[in-house]
């Protein structure tokens, strides 16, 4: 495994709480509605399993598996599909959840892919944005926490495929 220099950025607390607001926040949004959560693989899971447990309605859970990293640091700007959704979602409200949005670009085209289908509606969500790595205008709904243009790990987040177990959001410092 490859040791980077870690700077915990937002605590294990502070997460979960983020994740309980936003959890009422959809729960008064969706109340007595049947709703399709989304997760984003692979970074998307641990929020995205916290987050549904926090929203009191009737859920279903897809998957759709993307990738613009490719092992790298920064995004290619390339989005590849790993894993399409399993059922259709017309007519149905969608609740799209992603780990991070830096450059915009796999926001927008998960929002594309997912609003071809004819949803009811289709709410956004992020754990983290990068408003300064924004590479294209890229709305979002809901997004947890706002952070500068740096790399992070943890809860869901990974380096090659590391760190995506720790209970926190970390900084890297540096790489080894």
């Amino acid at each position: 495994m490859t040791n980077l220099s870690l700077k915990p950025y937002i605590s294990e607390e502070q997460i979960q709480q983020k994740v309980k607001e936003l959890g009422q926040t959809l729960t008064k949004k969706f109340k007595g509605e049947k709703v399709v959560a989304v997760c984003v693989l692979k970074g998307s899971f641990m929020f995205y399993s916290d987050l549904v447990r926090a929203i009191d309605a009737d859920i279903t859970c897809e998957f759709f598996g993307v990738a613009s990293y490719h092992g790298g640091t920064s995004s290619s700007g390339e989005v590849k599909v790993t894993l399409d959704l399993a059922s259709p979602v017309e007519g149905k409200h969608v609740v799209l959840v992603e780990d991070i949005v830096d450059t915009g670009l796999t926001m927008n085209y998960l929002k594309g892919s997912i609003l071809s289908r004819n949803p009811k509606s289709l709410t956004t969500i992020a754990l983290l944005e990068k408003p300064e790595a924004l590479k294209v205008e890229c709305q979002l709904d809901h997004v947890g926490f706002k952070i500068p243009n740096d790399f992070v790990v943890g809860y869901g987040l990974d380096y090659q495929g590391y760190y995506r177990n720790l209970p926190y959001i970390a900084q890297v410092q540096n790489f080894q």
